[in-house]
């Protein structure tokens, strides 16, 4: 497999301070900057375009999860900007198992599994395909109740006091892999069936 550090590919430093914008330390030094607000507009849009959440007025003795911005640079396979992204996560450390959330397992596939497969695809010839899912633990149907604030620099002002009734799995709980998966296997066994 080449990759790009065995390809001798490197981005120089320079690259990166001159021509983009600093990754913001915080929510508020985006305001500032087009590139990383219209990544968090982005962002937000696919969250409303997929219903992941309801606004709902907050009920009493719930645990409410507040959540941040996160920020990165994402590069093409050349090395030039793709595009910023802002994923807007839950802190999901603050949840308790058993009383907020109950199964969290998802199946995972051994580095040694996926190189035999590829090895036994390669010597017999048979056609590979690679699968990428945009937003892959949006697509996670949850079980449990889940409140968490309204994102920063996105409330709504009618209901500013309001918070989001998760109907879908975001970045940062526990439940998400559990989520997605059980989402994907629904999915692709209907698709065999």
């Amino acid at each position: 497999m080449a990759t790009r550090a065995k390809s001798g590919f490197c981005v120089p430093p320079l690259y990166h301070s001159v021509l983009l914008s600093p990754i913001p330390k915080t929510f508020r030094s985006t305001l500032a900057d087009p590139n990383w607000h219209a990544a968090m507009e982005e962002e937000h849009a696919t969250l409303m375009k997929n219903h992941t959440w309801e606004l709902i007025p907050r009920p009493s003795q719930a645990n409410v999860v507040t959540g941040k911005w996160l920020f990165k640079h994402k590069f093409t396979a050349d090395g030039s900007l793709e595009r910023y992204k802002a994923l807007l996560v839950l802190r999901g450390f603050t949840r308790r198992p058993g009383m907020d959330f109950g199964e969290t397992f998802s199946p995972v596939v051994k580095l040694a599994t996926v190189r035999t497969v590829l090895s036994l695809a390669l010597s017999r010839q048979w056609p590979i395909h690679q699968l990428d899912v945009k937003n892959s633990f949006l697509h996670g149907t949850l079980q449990e109740t889940v409140y968490c604030v309204q994102p920063s620099g996105f409330e709504d002002s009618a209901h500013p006091e309001f918070v989001c009734h998760l109907n879908k799995s975001l970045y940062g709980l526990k439940q998400d892999p559990c989520a997605w998966y059980s989402q994907f296997a629904t999915l692709a066994l209907s698709r065999i069936c």
